[in-house]
This record gives structure tokens, C-alpha cells and sequence, in this order.
């Protein structure tokens, strides 16, 4: 089976988000997927399979199959549209968080995803402790949502992976907040996930962006992932879904043998 890994939100190789892409004929059992992607131990993994004119797209951690990735996505769309469809230029997947469109515009791959704003949350000791920094407004979601002072403290924070993996609310934890180069930036943390920092994480920004577009009073936004490798997002709120727009390049092709 051929085992595509792509760098999303990437301009050349060794930035951006690597994520591994199959795109399968049929379905393999949850349990065969869950290995490879624990094989893979990259933050996702996607499987693919067309039916009709649609794809439908499952995304697993090394941990556990999860209900929204947005690098994989991306990275599974520059699969089909380089390998598998030659000059397609919208791609429709199914998936547990409904149908999601991806368009083709030049070097650009814009995905269209729910916009899901955060409540609000009260802040706890224990999310300070883990953090290492006391944010200044803190919301829930699928994900902790914490907004930092500035650009500077995203940068250098150092949670203790540990201590975010024990906090009792959020899937992971996402920090952000306004830039001077960028409008926003941002880091995630996936320790529950077996994921200590997701380079570049498309779904945390179904969050940011509602929140940052009402927060700057602007719909289209420049965001950046402050990770080791580093990545960018093209950020666009459109009431209930979002928009969010990437580039993709390819690390490696390879032959899985798993039979």
C-alpha cells in the first residue's frame, strides 16, 4: 500500500506539519489503522477512500482515532490532487465532523471548516502550573484555548508536557495571541494524544480565528504557528465555517507492507 508523508502548511521540506496519507481502495479494520499510525507515530495519519465523487477521510493519532485535523487534511488533498486526480481543483471529503471542501487555488490548498468559538472558562492553579505562564483569558472548546500577553510569551513557553496531560478539561491545549508580523500566532499541545507539541495544527483554528476576527475586527487574517518547525496559515472568517489556506510539499513516497 502506497504511504505518502507530506509537510503541511510548508514551503520546503522540514517545516510546516508532517502528516502520513493512504488512500486506499477499500477500508482496513480500525485496529490495522490505529497500528499503522502508531507505526507512523507522526501526529496524524490520514486514510482516504473514494466513494463516488466524494472521498471519505479518517484521521488517527499514535493514540486514538480524532474528529478534526486540519494538516491532515491539507496534506491528504495535495496526495490527490498531485497523484491521484490530475488538475482537480475541489476535493470533498466526508468525515465525523461532516463534509469538508477543499479548493485548489494555485500553490494554495483552502479548506473549508466549522467555526467553533470557545466558551469561556475560569482559569484553574493547575493550568498555570502545567503552562508556566498565567494567561489572560482562558476558554474551552474541544481544546483548552488559553490567550497569552504577547508574542513573546508563546514563544517561550515550556509547559510541563506531564502536568497538561493530567489537566481534567480539553483534548489538548492551545496558547496564542496578537503579533506584530503576523496577526496572530500560536502553539498546540497534544500530550493526551501521545502528541507533546503539534507542529502546525489547522483544526486549533477553527478556534483562533473567530476569536481573533472579532477581537481585531477583521475576517481575513495572516497566522502563525510558533513551533520548532514553524508554519503558516491564511485565515479567513466566514460566519459559521472558516477558511483556512496553506501550501504543502511532498517529504516522501513509500510501500507499506502490512499483509
Amino acid at each position: 500500500m502506497k504511504y505518502y508523508v507530506v509537510d503541511a502548511f510548508a514551503e520546503k521540506v522540514f517545516e510546516g506539519n508532517p502528516a502520513g496519507v493512504c488512500i486506499m481502495e477499500e477500508w482496513l479494520s480500525d485496529d490495522t489503522m490505529q497500528k499503522i499510525a502508531t507505526e507512523n507515530n507522526l501526529s496524524e495519519t490520514a486514510f482516504a477512500v473514494k466513494e463516488g465523487k466524494c472521498y471519505r477521510l479518517r484521521w488517527f493519532t499514535p493514540a486514538d482515532e480524532i474528529e478534526l485535523c486540519g494538516h491532515a487534511t491539507l496534506a491528504t488533498a495535495y496526495v490527490i490532487a498531485n497523484y491521484y486526480e490530475n488538475n482537480v481543483e475541489e476535493i470533498k471529503f466526508q468525515t465525523m465532523s461532516g463534509e469538508l471542501v477543499v479548493l485548489k487555488k494555485d500553490e494554495l490548498y483552502e479548506m473549508d471548516f466549522p467555526s467553533r468559538m470557545p466558551e469561556e472558562f475560569p482559569l484553574t492553579d493547575q493550568i498555570v502550573e502545567a503552562l508556566g505562564v498565567k494567561p489572560i483569558e482562558t476558554y474551552l472548546g474541544r481544546d483548552l484555548m488559553l490567550v497569552l500577553e504577547k508574542e513573546e510569551d508563546v514563544q517561550n513557553a515550556s509547559p510541563d508536557f506531564s502536568m497538561l496531560e493530567k489537566l481534567p478539561d480539553g483534548l489538548g491545549v492551545s496558547i496564542t495571541a496578537k503579533s506584530n508580523k503576523y496577526d496572530f500566532v500560536s502553539r498546540s499541545f497534544f500530550p493526551k494524544l501521545k502528541v507533546n507539541e503539534d507542529p502546525v495544527c489547522g483544526s486549533a483554528h477553527c478556534n483562533f480565528i473567530p476569536y481573533w476576527a472579532k477581537r481585531l475586527g477583521k475576517n481575513e487574517m495572516v497566522a502563525r504557528q510558533l513551533s520548532k518547525r514553524g508554519g503558516t496559515l491564511y485565515c479567513k472568517s466566514s460566519g459559521d465555517r472558516v477558511k483556512i489556506s496553506g501550501s504543502a510539499v511532498l517529504y516522501a513516497i513509500a510501500d507499506l507492507q502490512i499483509r
